[in-house]
């Protein structure tokens, strides 16, 4: 992982992400989110407390001086006024807002209960916006079909290994990070997979006849030699013969998208995950806790949002009758 805050941070804000990492066990991912808004927070403060000059330039301040003297004169005022600045001069949207707001409350909770630092903590009365509920975007199990129907149509020399990877993200609903995470010997001898999901969670998966199938072929072709010792074990193998990327896997999937016809309707590797969720719960019938096992969903508040999928469709559905415009005349 690229450490940039060993440098850019100052100590107390680089033990805080060094606690994340090291106790809290979160992702590299997560770790750059936290610098990411806490450095561009810390800019902030320095220009509204007149530390730095407002002329100067914002993405080059350094926030390496920041200390306990800095952070204890912080109020909550100062934390919506940041929100209001993000809004306005970032052209933030909510949800990335809501993620700031998160990003404090974990910061300013650290050096409140964790390490003590503080004797008031300013995040305890801070709010995050209101999030619009919008329902995942996923494929249709037609478009579903076409997707894969394309790759396995192609003459891209590629095209075996790109096949799995479409069909584990339709079928298994992994995430873009766990599927290039893979390593061969995740595997097992009895039809699973081991995923090592968000947090270092493991959990294993039954792969299905497809997934299966397209594993099996892609392991006959799959490159052996010139591949790198460190990425011998790497299930999906790159062009490059090393370890696939995840912009590359991306490449991929909005690759085949265009070709079927589905790359103007704001699709993503993401969507193929919303879209194995949608399919199992709505054509398999899979229990909503069985399916939050299956994504590795921490929260069963987060699977839940399949439900509002089927309830839109079953709504839209019955909506089509076309008796639904059908009035009692007086």
């Amino acid at each position: 992982m690229k450490k940039e805050y060993m440098e850019a941070a100052p100590p107390i804000l680089r033990d805080y992400l060094i606690y994340n990492e090291a106790i809290k066990n979160k992702s590299s991912s997560t770790i750059n989110e936290y610098f990411t808004d806490l450095q561009t927070f810390f800019r902030y403060i320095k220009v509204t407390k007149g530390i730095v000059s407002p002329d100067e330039n914002f993405d080059r301040i350094s926030i390496n001086d920041v200390d306990i003297v800095l952070i204890k004169s912080i109020k909550v005022m100062d934390l919506y006024s940041f929100l209001v600045y993000c809004k306005d001069e970032r052209e933030n949207n909510s949800t990335t807002r809501a993620r700031k707001v998160s990003s404090l409350r974990q910061f300013f909770k650290y050096l409140a209960v964790h390490t003590k630092q503080i004797d008031e903590n300013p995040a305890d009365l801070l709010d995050a916006p209101k999030l619009k509920k919008a329902l995942p975007k996923h494929l249709t199990l037609d478009d579903s079909l076409k997707l894969l129907n394309s790759v396995k149509e192609d003459n891209n020399p590629n095209s075996v290994r790109d096949y799995a990877i479409i069909t584990l993200f339709l079928n298994c609903g992994m995430r873009l990070a766990e599927l290039c995470n893979l390593n061969v010997t995740d595997i097992t001898t009895d039809g699973s997979l081991r995923i090592l999901g968000k947090g270092n969670k493991e959990r294993v998966i039954y792969l299905n006849e497809a997934c299966t199938s397209a594993l099996s072929e892609y392991l006959k072709i799959r490159p052996n030699e010139g591949v790198p010792a460190d990425h011998k074990n790497a299930l999906f193998i790159s062009r490059n013969k090393r370890r696939i990327s995840r912009r590359a896997v991306q490449d991929i999937v909005y690759n085949y998208l265009e070709k079927t016809g589905l790359g103007d309707q704001g699709l993503s590797v993401h969507k193929l995950r919303h879209t194995a969720a949608t399919l199992m719960y709505q054509h398999g019938g899979v229990d909503v806790r069985v399916l939050q096992n299956v994504l590795g969903h921490e929260n069963l508040g987060t699977t839940q949002i399949y439900t509002h999928v089927a309830d839109e469709q079953v709504k839209h559905a019955i909506d089509s009758n076309p008796l639904s415009a059908v009035n009692k005349k007086k």
